[in-house]
């Protein structure tokens, strides 16, 4: 029988479990199974406040859950996946088994890989099965590339755990911003309606085969002389709304004298100043001025426009080279070696003009710090942010649970920046295609008061566009 036609058995990694607890009802018809070592690792790693001691003791939960009503002879012939209701509600088409390992199972390995290490145990066990079970075919699910080269090598059959991925490509990713055909308003201007509303905004609804593909707050421009911007308000079938986009790279319309230098960012102003958006998302490589557009445009409608109390800037702790270490300090003096992009920024922006005084600096600085918040992200669970202009840095570090838990933090009037550069991503088994920043952009482009964008043109220096090209 070939291996196509075999009934599959996927035993688990300890790496997957702690990394994604639902993984027990991701292999829908096909069975799992969990080695005794794996129970033992999870049991060693559920102590803490981390992620992973979370999702150790969920999958504990989630387990034990499974056998509380289950006898020996359940256990031998596998449990039912979907017999309890929290399973089929996060996978519907979940028919398997789930195994665990009630008797030793011995095979012989290599002795350059002795029994005793965690890692060589589950390997041998699933040379094991392969053994008893000749008609199933048995893959070793792992998250861990030296564990899966390791099984290649013994003749394992391994598979990366690839559920959680929000796309098979990461140049798939959802941009915010498409180019408009040349002909765009021979083919869609027919029946094409414009007015202007009290503000001055200047809005057009057009009808046409482009729009089913449009989604709410993206962006659209014509490269041609007209140099048209625009953004998508509104869209039902074949019709939109779109509205003209402020220009913010005149000097008069600067951002707390911050201007934009292409089109990106001046799109970006467009979403960050718009007060009827709630979640940005803005992706960029280094330099792009993903920070400084934020803060500006926090600083501008905190401290000009009053539509929020304060603003909040995190990120997650997680340090490019050797930890530093305990800090001292407050909350906020903890956060400052972690924050040093963001209060970079903080600095220019709450310089002053150059012609000020050194003493209006001091007092615009001193004015400014009384208004920003550096807030540690451990802390945010329970929480509830009213009235809050939200930045949240380095967001590609963060799992999609994570995301989900600091962007339900935010309450009424409460607007939420996730800033991140999915080529930089410092989080164990996290990649472009599973980090959370990649989730939230894909699953918040439909949504009428969110947006995002990516900008790919850098603006730091031309050291810096060079270096992130060439290196």
């Amino acid at each position: 029988m070939s291996n196509d036609n075999k009934k599959k058995l996927f035993i688990l990694d300890t790496n997957v479990l702690m990394h994604d607890p639902s993984s027990l009802f991701r292999f829908q018809e096909h069975g799992v199974f969990i080695p005794m070592v794996v129970l033992e690792e999870l049991d060693n790693s559920k102590k803490g406040l981390s992620e992973v001691a979370r999702n150790a003791r969920q999958t504990s939960r989630f387990l034990d859950e499974l056998i509380q009503h289950a006898d020996i002879q359940t256990l031998n012939q596998g449990i039912p996946l979907p017999q309890l209701p929290f399973a089929t509600r996060i996978d519907e088409k979940c028919t398997g088994r789930l195994f665990f390992q009630v008797k030793r199972l011995t095979s012989t390995l290599p002795d350059s890989l002795p029994g005793s290490v965690a890692d060589n145990a589950i390997l041998a066990t699933a040379l094991a099965l392969a053994d008893e079970m000749p008609e199933m075919q048995i893959i070793l699910v792992s998250k861990d590339i030296n564990m899966r080269i390791k099984a290649s090598v013994l003749g394992i059959h391994t598979e990366d755990y690839h559920s959680d991925q929000v796309l098979d490509d990461i140049n798939l990713l959802y941009s915010g911003m498409e180019e408009l055909p040349l002909d765009f308003w021979s083919t869609h201007g027919n029946k094409m309606d414009s007015w202007q509303d009290q503000r001055g905004h200047t809005f057009y609804k057009v009808t046409g085969p482009l729009v089913k593909n449009w989604h709410s707050n993206q962006f659209l421009y014509l490269s041609d002389d007209s140099a048209f911007e625009c953004i998508v308000r509104n869209r039902e079938g074949d019709t939109a709304t779109l509205e003209l986009a402020r220009d913010f790279r005149e000097t008069k319309h600067s951002v707390w004298g911050i201007q934009a230098r292409n089109r990106e960012q001046n799109f970006a102003l467009n979403v960050l100043l718009d007060p009827d958006i709630d979640f940005v998302t803005l992706l960029g490589q280094a330099g792009t001025g993903k920070t400084l557009l934020a803060l500006a445009a926090g600083l501008a409608q905190t401290m000009e426009g009053k539509l929020y109390k304060e603003i909040i800037m995190t990120r997650e702790t997680i340090p490019l080279g050797e930890d530093i270490g305990f800090l001292p300090g407050t909350e906020e003096e903890k956060m400052a070696p972690w924050m040093g992009a963001l209060l970079d920024n903080l600095e220019l922006l709450g310089g002053g003009h150059a012609e000020s005084g050194e003493w209006e600096r001091g007092a615009t600085s001193s004015l400014i710090s009384n208004r920003v918040k550096v807030r540690a992200l451990n802390f945010m669970r329970g929480r509830t942010f009213l009235n809050r202009y939200i930045i949240l840095d380095e967001a590609q570090n963060l799992t999609p649970k994570q995301m989900k838990t600091l962007i339900t933090r935010a309450g009424p009037q409460t607007k939420v920046v996730c800033l991140g550069n999915l080529g930089q991503i410092d989080t164990p088994y996290l990649t472009g295609t599973t980090s959370g920043l990649t989730y939230v952009v894909d699953h918040f482009k439909s949504y009428s008061a969110g947006a995002h964008l990516t900008l790919r043109r850098g603006e730091r220096s031309r050291l810096a566009d060079f270096a992130a090209d060439a290196l």
